[in-house]
């Protein structure tokens, strides 16, 4: 027998361990020791050890129906048994005495996803139309047509004779290399006396005729010539240019309306040209006579003005900001206008103040970018109302009237209702808008305001 000095560490390990072993298995109380009661007789070691496979084998059965998983546990089972044999035998202990001292260890199944479950909807296929539903036949065409004036269908010298308004030289040329469409206005002949469009001219034998150019449907871009004093034959020979493509052009039609320059009214409508770009050669270019065709009665064209309005509660002060101008009524045969614009502030149908702006020379299209203030409460702002008046200055006499809007409580139109409203809904910010010129007599009509302003 070898001495204790020569045994090596793992000798001496499976000495104690079965030394252990053999005392454990000579104890007959030894649960009982453990549990702390004697009454109870000790569990079978055979028994302890069916338990603990037959709770591992209802544990994998519930948690997994997969064949391979149950087989891959079994086999681990049989090698762990090997290994505990091959201890036993060496060490001289039977392997009851063995399965006595497994452990038993609950582990429950642990599923991460059972927390959030969701109910997937499946996903529903779309339907794309059959080709009957996207025909040409089932096209909508009244849902993308623009209104446009039907004019008779006559040929121009029908029209000449018919109307007798005259007729209208112009050109046309468009510049492939800068993209810029050229209209060139050269005269007009046997335009109508102001008698026969209104009684109340003042020089019954002349006219002063003037045009106004535009893209249709683009009114707001329009240019316009000089005015030809007191003569029904004008020469302008004027060019003017407009930038864009010439696919765009194509599609667009030309306007020309030839009106007749009247300081002390409003400028009436001799007649009118609308030509179809899409009929001429543009790149080619040309000069053509085209009859002048009677216009509807449009309504008066006084120019558009850009304000910005601004409440701040804890100041108690309402900003009115004059930006810019465009269109503008000319008032000056010779250059433009010399506009500026006036502001007052009207409370219980009275004016309480008025602020003006600069004047700026010579111009119809007038950058201001000026502000106005008026110290007004909570209450007296519900009530108040704001007439924007548009003057032109002159040096030797009365400024001439040019256009009015007024805003707030006593509006001229829906348009500036709805300003003043968004102004109230977000006060401390500024709320900017295009309005268009009326005059005093259509002010006057629909606004007490307006009648307190002179």
């Amino acid at each position: 027998m070898t001495s204790p000095e020569d045994m090596t560490w793992y000798e001496k390990s499976s000495a104690v361990l079965s030394k252990l072993c053999v005392y454990l298995a000579t104890c007959p109380l030894c649960c009982d020791c453990w549990s702390g009661t004697k009454d109870k007789a000790p569990p079978q070691r055979l028994h302890i050890q069916h338990t603990c496979m037959e709770q591992n084998h209802g544990r994998l059965d519930s948690t997994s129906s997969n064949t391979d998983s149950v087989k891959s546990y079994r086999e681990r089972m049989d090698s762990e048994n090997s290994r505990t044999d091959s201890v036993s035998s060496s060490s001289g202990i039977s392997l009851e005495s063995k399965r006595h001292v497994t452990p038993i260890i609950d582990m429950k199944p642990i599923e991460f996803w059972t927390a959030n479950k969701e109910s997937v909807q499946p996903r529903s296929r779309r339907r794309h139309p059959s080709e009957s539903e996207i025909s040409v036949d089932n096209f909508q065409r009244e849902l993308y047509e623009v209104d446009t004036e039907e004019e008779p269908c006559l040929t121009d010298e029908e029209k000449l004779a018919q109307f007798q308004l005259g007729q209208l030289h112009f050109g046309l040329k468009y510049d492939v290399s800068s993209k810029v469409l050229v209209v060139k206005m050269i005269e007009a002949r046997d335009l109508p006396p102001p008698y026969c469009l209104d009684e109340t001219k003042q020089d019954m034998a002349h006219s002063n005729p003037y045009c106004k150019v535009s893209l249709l449907p683009d009114q707001k871009a329009s240019q316009q010539t000089t005015v030809q004093r007191k003569t029904q034959e004008p020469v302008w020979n004027e060019y003017f240019s407009f930038d864009i493509e010439y696919l765009e052009a194509q599609e667009r039609t030309l306007e020309i309306l030839l009106k007749d320059f009247d300081k002390f009214s409003r400028h009436r409508l001799i007649g009118k040209v609308l030509l179809p770009l899409s009929t001429v050669n543009l790149v080619k270019g040309g000069h053509m006579w085209k009859p002048l065709s009677p216009g509807n009665k449009e309504c008066q064209d006084l120019g558009e003005l850009l304000l910005s309005i601004n409440y701040l509660p804890s100041a108690g002060r309402l900003t009115v900001d004059i930006i810019k101008a465009k269109g503008l009524l000319q008032t000056d045969m010779v250059g433009g206008s010399d506009p500026f614009v006036r502001v007052t502030l009207v409370q219980l149908e009275k004016p309480v103040k008025t602020r003006k702006t600069t004047c700026k020379k010579n111009t119809i299209d007038p950058v201001f970018n000026e502000s106005v203030s008026f110290n007004l409460t909570q209450q007296q702002l519900v009530g108040a109302s704001i007439v924007v008046t548009v003057w032109d200055h002159n040096s030797k006499s009365k400024d001439d009237f040019v256009g009015r809007v007024v805003i707030g409580h006593h509006g001229t139109g829906p348009q500036e209702t709805q300003h003043w409203e968004r102004m109230l809904q977000s006060q401390r910010s500024p709320v900017a808008q295009w309005h268009s010129l009326k005059s005093r007599v259509d002010c006057d009509q629909v606004s007490v305001a307006s009648i307190a302003v002179p």
